[in-house]
């Protein structure tokens, strides 16, 4: 449902509200935010926090393909590791979802059935957006009756960018009622939105249409999640809620690919949010190395050596 809190009833009232309300949104300090965000990263995390923050790392990802070679056999396979990242080690906490085309959420709704990992479907003709109104509630539609648990869809970055707000908001708000069940996640492809208040934009249109969550990136850009731009958005989620009472996830993705990187952007949430967003129904990685390199770490930290990358499965 659109927002109906005092505070912002008359936003979406018209083109010319909305326009109005996102251009009186405090405009972003550029060089104040990346300096915070890189002092931020520098905080490091030893022993016990180290193997906590990797196992809240792994159950936050949504572990993800999203290529044209996917197959039911690959996707079986990506959502069997989901369910167990690790044979070897059956503490470990399996992944928040497994995210996949929609016409393979059938397949992954039939391999997860029954373990407690989602089914996210990328939707809205992704990652381009390119296509009419119809055509992506039609495939919306068809994610969420193969079983899709939650719908990442894309903004129209062409009406964004041209100062068509109002169709922005009315497209997300559209893909949010076809929803129905399902958890919406809408994708800015911040890479393509050139400054950061344009981002703020985004989110705050995001937010008022409805969003369960607002996520940076497709993953099919030059730059994707960064921790400046992902920090802008936790300070919207953050404000939003302090206004509201609404929480809204956030999901970074694309070029995460770490375990020192996943830490960093753990602390960004924490200095950022707060805890309430430490948990995988609030923030997400969206990913598919990330995984790896995580349970490489976790390994080294129970047995004290690197165990290197035979020792776990090429997705």
């Amino acid at each position: 449902m659109p927002l109906t809190a005092p505070a912002f009833a008359d936003a979406t009232a018209s083109d010319s509200a909305l326009r109005r309300f996102l251009f009186g949104l405090p405009g972003v300090d550029a060089v104040g935010l990346e300096a915070r965000a890189a002092s931020l990263g520098t905080r490091s995390i030893k022993t016990t926090a180290k193997a906590y923050a990797i196992d809240l790392a792994i159950s936050m990802i949504d572990l993800t393909t999203l290529e044209g070679a996917d197959t039911p056999g690959k996707v079986r396979a990506l959502a069997a590791k989901a369910v167990n990242p690790d044979p070897t080690d059956r503490t470990t906490p399996r992944t928040a979802a497994v995210c996949v085309y929609p016409d393979m959420a059938a397949t992954a709704a039939a391999a997860v059935a029954g373990s407690g990992v989602k089914v996210a479907s990328v939707a809205t003709a992704f990652p381009a957006g390119r296509a009419a109104l119809d055509v992506k509630l039609a495939d919306v539609r068809d994610a969420v009756a193969a079983g899709a648990d939650e719908i990442d869809m894309v903004i129209d970055r062409g009406a964004f960018l041209s100062g068509r707000f109002l169709k922005v908001y009315e497209e997300i708000l559209a893909v949010k009622a076809e929803c129905g069940p399902a958890r919406l996640k809408v994708i800015f492809e911040t890479g393509e939105l050139s400054t950061y208040d344009n981002i703020r934009r985004a989110s705050w249109i995001g937010m008022l249409a409805g969003a369960d969550f607002i996520k940076t990136s497709t993953g099919k850009v030059a730059t994707n999640a960064t921790p400046a731009n992902t920090l802008l958005m936790l300070e919207a989620v953050r404000d939003f809620r302090a206004a509201t009472g609404v929480q809204i996830g956030v999901k970074p993705a694309g070029g995460i690919r770490t375990t020192k990187d996943a830490v960093k952007f753990l602390v960004l949430v924490n200095e950022t949010a707060g805890e309430d967003w430490l948990d995988p129904h609030w923030f997400r990685f969206g990913a598919s190395s990330l995984l790896n390199d995580l349970l490489m770490q976790r390994q080294k930290l129970s047995t004290g050596r690197y165990s290197g990358p035979d020792y776990v499965t090429v997705d």
